[in-house]
């Protein structure tokens, strides 16, 4: 007797076919709850930024390498000034990085005085830059956190700093983004490119029109960029949004304004239980 043919959810070229897709984006739904079920993570502080920044010590390291590069001949004018400019670029920003790690590193210590119950994860992208210093903050405070990764045909890479049973690969962009908003009860958002203000304006539209019950604070860290950046005055001016709307967001410079901000507003509305 021949052995019985495999079952159709242990057949691998059925699975990863088209006519399998909608199996495979509901695995993404389930299998996250079930595992954030198991590790009682019930409330995430959200931090996301660009995965191109660097920390301070890196940055640093990559100016001496270019200066050392140009001083020893090793590359042509054009070339000196071109990773000489990424080089100043990486310096620039990497202030982010320290800033996102000291927060996360604040907003752990806060979170593990609390009853494990009430407690809050971070929770970033799972990549290197902003994400990394995130994950990075709260393994320096002794806390867990939360790593949302996705696979791309570049540039994302899992961070080490990850809690290990809290490391999440996913495929479909809107999954990955319904498990960022689903537990966050605050978001942190450092400069950043496109997938950065793709997220951002996924959860203030998300918030605006009432599509989550939550009302949780959106905090816009570096005024210096994002002042430049994304002028909310003009939505204003061409009535596109509401005076309200102002509300959504607020602009932080630093990292005890941030602690203390994201603090006050969860203990209102998540940690002042009716007696």
């Amino acid at each position: 007797m021949r052995p019985p043919p495999p079952k159709a959810y242990l057949n691998q070229e059925f699975m990863m076919s088209p006519q399998a897709r909608t199996l495979r984006v509901m695995a993404e739904l389930s299998e996250p709850y079930q595992r954030f079920k198991k590790y009682g993570v019930r409330n995430t502080v959200v931090m996301f930024g660009s995965a191109r920044t660097v920390s301070l010590e890196k940055a640093r390291a990559k100016m001496t390498e270019v200066q050392n590069a140009i001083a020893k001949g090793e590359c042509t004018p054009a070339e000196a000034n071109a990773r000489l400019k990424m080089a100043e670029l990486s310096l620039r920003t990497a202030p982010y990085y320290e800033a996102c790690r000291e927060l996360s590193r604040e907003m752990t210590k806060w979170s593990l005085s609390l009853p494990e119950w009430d407690r809050f994860l971070i929770c970033s992208g799972g990549g290197p830059g902003i994400m990394e210093a995130a994950n990075r903050g709260a393994h320096e405070a002794h806390g867990r956190s939360v790593g949302l990764g996705i696979a791309l045909p570049f540039e994302q890479e899992h961070n080490i700093y990850v809690t290990p049973e809290l490391d999440l690969e996913f495929h479909y962009f809107f999954v990955r983004k319904y498990w960022f908003l689903y537990l966050a009860k605050a978001l942190v958002a450092f400069p950043g490119g496109f997938g950065t203000f793709d997220e951002l304006f996924e959860m203030l539209t998300l918030i605006q029109t009432g599509k989550t019950k939550r009302h949780f604070p959106i905090l816009l860290y570096g005024s210096d960029f994002w002042r430049k950046v994304l002028d909310f005055n003009v939505f204003h001016e061409w009535g596109m949004i509401s005076e309200d709307d102002r509300d959504l967001y607020h602009h932080v410079d630093s990292v005890t304004e941030a602690r203390d901000h994201l603090i006050q507003i969860i203990t209102e509305k998540y940690l002042k239980h009716d007696d």
